[in-house]
């Protein structure tokens, strides 16, 4: 098989399994934080200012979630978004953030993971990550790309050639053609939000308790128990109302 054919069928095949896959990076993040947080836990560099530091950390997986927010509230139906079983898109949306970069959900994406890498105060394991992230998503990126190229043609050529694939070019943006939809945010994209707080949560509290102390961090305590509220808000509304009817017609 070709290297074209070959990247294709491995893109095929992590784009299913996009949202599983990173989950073994973050185990071995979590394990690594642990150890040391049982063995040695005045080494972390950030040790004088823990809190402070978990709270960037967490800012820098917000600000991945906002740019999930903002490319997801302009997109139109039937695109891939969280659907893992094949590509999807009807339409060639080349406004709003896509006229800055090709591939913003996976660039989201990438500073939602990066946030839990920092909390581990391990430079080689943030590097690793980086190097994880960009050989994983590219395969994903280039059978989204043939994809989308055998389907639109000419229109998603002249479109790609100066729009960069990961790294935004802002000087090209142009305002999103489509209204932004916060209904469509609210049930999509629930499960990132009370993932960031419930994933830092965990690693504050139960490192904690490894380390021997109680000093949790009572806000990212309260901001977690507030996402799982809010998560289980959106899931009744879902389940009971007729308030997101519209977002899946």
């Amino acid at each position: 098989m070709a290297l074209l054919e070959e990247f294709e069928q491995q893109g095929i095949w992590l784009f299913r399994y996009r949202s599983s896959i990173p989950l073994f990076i973050l185990i071995i993040g979590a394990g690594l934080f642990f150890y040391t947080k049982y063995y040695s836990p005045d080494a972390f560099f950030y040790y004088s200012f823990r809190m402070q530091y978990e709270l960037l950390c967490v800012l820098v997986s917000l600000f991945g979630l906002i740019i999930r927010i903002y490319t997801v509230g302009h997109t139109p139906k039937n695109t891939s978004g969280r659907n893992t079983k094949t590509q999807v898109a009807e339409t060639l949306n080349s406004s709003g953030i896509y006229s800055i970069v090709r591939h913003p959900l996976y660039l989201g994406n990438f500073f939602m993971w990066l946030g839990p890498a920092m909390i581990t105060g391990n430079l080689w394991f943030c590097i690793a990550f980086c190097l994880f992230y960009w050989i994983y998503y590219e395969r994903i990126m280039f059978a989204e790309e043939q994809f989308l190229r055998n389907k639109f043609g000419d229109t998603y050529l002249n479109w790609s050639k100066d729009v960069p694939a990961f790294i935004p070019k802002m000087k090209n943006f142009r305002k999103s053609e489509l209204p932004f939809n916060w209904k469509k945010i609210m049930i999509k994209e629930k499960n990132g939000l009370a993932a960031i707080f419930i994933i830092f949560t965990f690693m504050d509290v139960v490192g904690e308790m490894i380390s021997g102390s109680q000093a949790y961090n009572y806000i990212l305590i309260y901001l977690c128990t507030a996402s799982i509220l809010y998560y289980l808000l959106m899931r009744f509304l879902r389940s009971y109302t007729k308030f997101f009817q519209s977002v899946y017609k």
